[in-house]
């Protein structure tokens, strides 16, 4: 990588003599922060595999396969030696797997199972800021590491007086994609967010939260971690609620930026925004 002073190598030099805290530093440049730290075991962990046989990821689950692919590949990309990465993985006769139509609405419908509960126990005993975060988390259906940083985000502008560079009233959107660097990330883009003006009032006058402070106190309480599911919970909520499948994954970034613009900046995202937050005001009557 040039732009780091660090010149492309062969794979057969990582562990010692690679830079381990350069590359950590790099990842933290590309990536969010929980994504790059995951990434970062990953690659520490399986780099031999840059220059080995591939043949273990067969055993893996389809998760952990996924995730250490993903990890290498970012490892091959700091080191300059992606193309020879991706022919071996081509060599290899190695695929992605993906969760079948079966597997996606399993996930689903567990992730329905006492999640709202779930929801009202946080709310229950957790501090102010964190239980608003936790009810933020399930009516925005964002993921995690992007519902944190549009919590902070709310707090810390509001803070400076300046929360309608992020917060459309006339829409009542959090408007994402004015920040691109934090919410605009390849394939896992976020770019705006239908919340009421009165939640998001009383977000702007918490305490910033972080996932790690979140997670002790739920384990305080003998509670697990449960915000991944919640995304789920939100999509089949809003589907069940007067969406289709497509607005969802346009709320939930799972479309183009030439799709969301078309339909953003389009006259009809009012009739939208109506449909949404009725049914965000139908899930907060839910955990009352």
């Amino acid at each position: 990588m040039g732009s780091r002073g660090f010149e492309p190598r062969t794979a057969s030099a990582p562990g010692s003599e690679l830079d381990w805290e350069d590359f950590k530093e790099w990842l933290k440049s590309k990536y969010s922060k929980t994504w790059a730290s995951g990434v970062f075991q990953y690659a520490k962990k399986y780099h031999g595999m840059l220059n080995g046989s591939l043949r273990e990821l067969d055993s893996f689950s389809k998760f952990k396969k996924n995730n250490v692919l993903k990890a290498l590949i970012a490892l091959s990309k700091y080191l300059g030696v992606h193309g020879q990465f991706k022919a071996k993985i081509a060599n290899y006769g190695i695929n992605w797997e993906h969760q079948n139509s079966l597997e996606a609405f399993l996930r689903m419908m567990n992730a329905k199972e006492g999640l709202i509960d779930w929801v009202k126990a946080c709310m229950n005993v957790l501090g102010e800021s964190e239980a608003a975060f936790t009810k933020f988390a399930l009516i925005s259906g964002l993921r995690k590491g992007e519902a944190i940083k549009a919590f902070n985000m709310i707090i810390r502008l509001h803070q400076d007086g300046k929360l309608s560079e992020y917060y459309n009233l006339e829409l009542q959107s959090l408007e994402h994609f004015r920040f691109e660097n934090a919410f605009i990330r390849g394939s896992k883009n976020v770019f705006f967010s239908f919340i009421p003006k009165q939640f998001i009032e009383q977000i702007a006058t918490c305490k910033p939260i972080s996932y790690i402070t979140l997670r002790k106190h739920l384990k305080k309480h003998g509670m697990k971690a449960r915000l991944n599911e919640l995304r789920d919970y939100y999509a089949t909520f809003m589907v069940h609620h007067g969406l289709i499948k497509e607005e969802a994954d346009l709320l939930q970034g799972r479309i183009g930026k030439s799709i969301f613009m078309r339909h953003y900046f389009s006259p009809a995202i009012k009739e939208l925004r109506d449909r949404v937050l009725n049914a965000v005001n139908e899930m907060m009557k839910v955990l009352s």
